[in-house]
């Protein structure tokens, strides 16, 4: 496979098509559907591939069909709505032999690098879809940003997380429930600036990603000198935000 051949941290650990003369069906496929792998089977085709040490499997690739189109409801960097007819779908997701662990942020952070990985190496891959916030990222944003996470940057916030404004007219996070089991909403009047509580989210996201949550008050001061304070509901489902 190309694609390991030219990966340091990356390696080929099973593949289900290996045939008996030690070849692989899949070897030579890209990440397309039968329509472009050529050889029309209607089963699944997945690799196996080892990430510093640990395994995630790589479903959706040719000659097998393709995944199943996502439905998107954000998107960063990308305008368009893929349609199974337009776009090929493959997935990843944790191996098996990391069951219960599946949620642990080495794991998170490894199958991340793993699709950056892919985004580089296929030129005509398009866009990331992460389930947890329904976003599709586009390639070039989604290498910056998770390429900055893994070098010690900042959580990406915009694109593993989204944002959407509450009935209420609070501003809400989608998707930071996966990583901490909370999600983040900043309350009115504090929310009327959507831009300004939107930068004010990532960065709460940032901390809270973290330090993994929080059970009880904080008090935080803002970009802008604001005080404010951070308070984890009675559900303690949402960690609300307001000013002090």
């Amino acid at each position: 496979m190309r694609f390991v051949s030219q990966q340091h941290a990356v390696a080929l650990s099973h593949d289900p098509a290996e045939q008996k003369d030690g070849k692989f069906l899949v070897s030579q496929g890209g990440p397309a559907s039968a329509a472009a792998g050529g050889l029309g089977t209607s089963e699944a085709v997945w690799l196996e591939l080892l990430r510093d040490g640990l395994t995630y499997d790589v479903k959706g690739l040719a000659p097998g069909p393709a995944g199943k189109s996502p439905q998107i409801i954000h998107r960063f960097d990308f305008a368009e709505q893929p349609d199974e007819a337009g776009f090929e779908v493959i997935g990843i997701t944790p191996g098996p032999h990391l069951s219960g662990g599946e949620r642990s942020i080495p794991v998170l952070r490894g199958m991340l690098a793993l699709a950056r990985d892919l985004t580089q190496h296929f030129e005509d891959a398009r866009a990331v879809f992460w389930q947890p916030s329904a976003s599709a990222i586009g390639r070039r944003f989604f290498e910056s940003i998770v390429t900055a996470w893994l070098e010690g940057g900042a959580f990406p916030a915009l694109g593993l997380t989204a944002f959407e404004e509450t009935a209420e007219g609070a501003l809400q996070s989608v998707g930071l429930g996966f990583w901490i089991g909370q999600e983040l909403r900043i309350e009115a009047p504090l929310s009327a600036d959507k831009v300004a509580a939107t930068r004010l989210g990532v960065r709460l996201v940032n901390q809270l990603v973290m330090v993994g949550g929080i059970d009880e008050s904080e008090r935080i001061v803002a970009p802008d000198g604001t005080r404010l304070v951070m308070q984890a509901s009675r559900n303690s489902q949402f960690i609300r935000v307001r000013r002090e």
